[in-house]
């Protein structure tokens, strides 16, 4: 299949047919096309259209179609459609965990009437199930639908046992092995099924080392373990080991995708899972808080300065190096808390290497904040009309990019510790505290070294 480039001649010839109701000719532009490539088509219609447009597609793909949508514009759409609709043209071909996902956005009341309607009682009980889970969890990612035999069966009735799951099943990663009680105790390859003789037992060929995660463990930890172990399906068990289902390798990638996007909204200071056609004040609330905090700091920082009036007054191209310094300091501060951010979230920073890397960063501090810190000290030696002025700079500068340098690197871990989200220390809040810190010290050493010469 080729790749698709939406463009705005090709919408617009699809609204014309849909606008003149001619269906054949609508459902032949988006025959072919990737479920994607429509969800992304879907984006650039109004809700009549993408509903006139949605109901012309076979049921599978439709599915498909609903699950590449974005949140907020497929909550619209199942709000338009009958609760019948979307049970036997949709959710009916849907795996049980993007049934849930789907479900689960929408009122208690049309849930119930979705799950009524769907014919499978055993899908609809599967799906109620995962919508008990908590979303960020492994029970609310896994899917019930996987290949499972039991340790005892022979090749033939494995076979026989695995034909009938595989009808509800789209891709099988792993073959799973559990005992009379449904407790997992391995895998086994297609492989060695397809060599072993018929009356041959999986007790005798299946692999007992296998890693799983229950169904309370954080997402962002099962997204580590399959990143980890370099898996592409990783199995589900409750608290005694039985085993409850699957997490594939796609539904990894939407987390890792969700998480990142998070981050990068914290480390931007904005406090809420927002998308860009979110309300205005959706928009607003998300953004205003760590704003707040940066108006509060600016208004510290003035403080700070008027406490040093004096001193200005008396060599006022001081006041020049401000910006200099904390935009330094604040620069300097970012760049180490996002590597230590980065380092949390993919594990290769943990609690007992803490101190090794607070240390790593102290040397790096001191290479940086000798450079720029020399750098600045020439500047001022040939421009500068005063030595007093050329030393308080450099010195103070470099004494800032240290401290917002190991200031970065030592927030993000000690939220960590506590359990905080450590993306919450980048941004905003350590740049306004190095930017009032960082001045401080600044008229701090200005003071001192003034001093030292008068």
């Amino acid at each position: 299949m080729a790749t698709f480039e939406l463009t705005r001649e090709f919408i617009e010839e699809l609204r014309n047919a849909i606008s003149a109701d001619n269906s054949k000719e609508s459902g032949k532009l988006i025959k072919d096309l990737h479920a994607a490539d429509i969800a992304e088509i879907f984006d650039e219609l109004n809700l009549e259209e993408a509903k006139y447009l949605y109901l012309l597609i076979d049921g599978e793909k439709a599915a498909d179609v609903l699950i590449e949508l974005e949140d907020d514009v497929r909550d619209r759409f199942l709000d338009a459609l009958p609760s019948d609709v979307i049970a036997r043209q949709f959710i009916d071909n849907m795996d049980s965990d993007d049934a849930a996902d789907v479900i689960s956005t929408l009122s208690e009341e049309k849930q119930t009437e979705i799950l009524q309607h769907i014919d499978d009682a055993e899908q609809a009980g599967d799906i109620v199930d995962l919508l008990a889970y908590d979303e960020n969890s492994a029970g609310g990612l896994m899917a019930k639908e996987l290949i499972k035999v039991n340790i005892n069966w022979d090749m033939v009735t494995c076979t026989r046992e695995m034909r009938k799951q595989a009808a509800e099943v789209d891709e099988i990663y792993y073959v799973y092995v559990v005992d009379d009680d449904n407790i997992l105790k391995g895998t086994v390859s297609l492989k060695k099924m397809l060599l072993a003789r018929a009356n041959s037992k999986i007790k005798n060929i299946y692999n007992s080392d296998i890693i799983s995660v229950d169904t309370g463990k954080d997402r962002e930890e099962v997204a580590n373990v399959m990143e980890k172990y370099d898996l592409v399906a990783l199995p589900v068990i409750d608290k005694i080991g039985r085993l409850l289902g699957r997490i594939t390798i796609d539904d990894v990638v939407d987390v890792i995708k969700e998480e990142a996007e998070k981050d990068y909204q914290m480390i931007s200071g904005i406090t809420e899972d927002v998308e860009s056609s979110d309300n205005v004040l959706l928009l607003t609330r998300a953004r205003f808080p760590w704003l707040l905090i940066g108006l509060t700091g600016g208004i510290l920082g003035a403080q700070v300065i008027s406490q040093f009036e004096e001193q200005i007054q008396i060599n006022p191209k001081m006041a020049m190096f401000i910006p200099l310094i904390a935009a330094m300091g604040g620069n300097v501060g970012v760049q180490s808390s996002s590597i230590v951010v980065q380092g949390l979230a993919n594990k290769s920073i943990n609690l007992d290497s803490t101190w090794r890397k607070l240390l790593k960063e102290f040397s790096v501090a001191v290479i940086i904040s000798s450079i720029f810190s020399l750098l600045i000290f020439i500047y001022n030696f040939f421009l500068s009309d005063t030595i007093e002025l050329t030393i308080m700079v450099s010195l103070a500068l470099f004494t800032v990019m240290m401290f917002a340098s190991v200031f970065g690197a030592f927030i993000p871990m000690m939220l960590n510790r506590f359990k905080i989200d450590p993306a919450v220390a980048t941004g905003p809040f350590i740049t306004t505290m190095n930017d009032i810190i960082g001045i401080i010290i600044y008229l701090f050493i200005g003071r001192v070294v003034y001093g030292f010469f008068h």
